[in-house]
């Protein structure tokens, strides 16, 4: 399903989409991917997403080398 994020593949993309976005705004963010295992609630396994952003924002800019 292209719009599940829970699942690997749409955890991969996901984690790939936050990462760009931020890179081309100047930030540098980490994205890692956690496998939770089965969730009896979902009824399937589940990967999570997860930053070293607060708040939903980055920390720190990238660092960009001198010309």
């Amino acid at each position: 399903m292209e719009g599940d994020f829970c699942t690997n593949d749409g955890a991969r993309r996901l984690k790939l989409k936050i990462q760009e976005y931020w890179r081309e705004r100047g930030y540098d963010v980490s994205v890692d991917l956690v496998e939770e295992g089965f969730v009896p609630a979902m009824r399937s396994g589940r990967t999570d997403v997860r930053s070293d952003m607060i708040n939903g924002l980055p920390r720190r800019r990238a660092v960009t080398e001198a010309a």
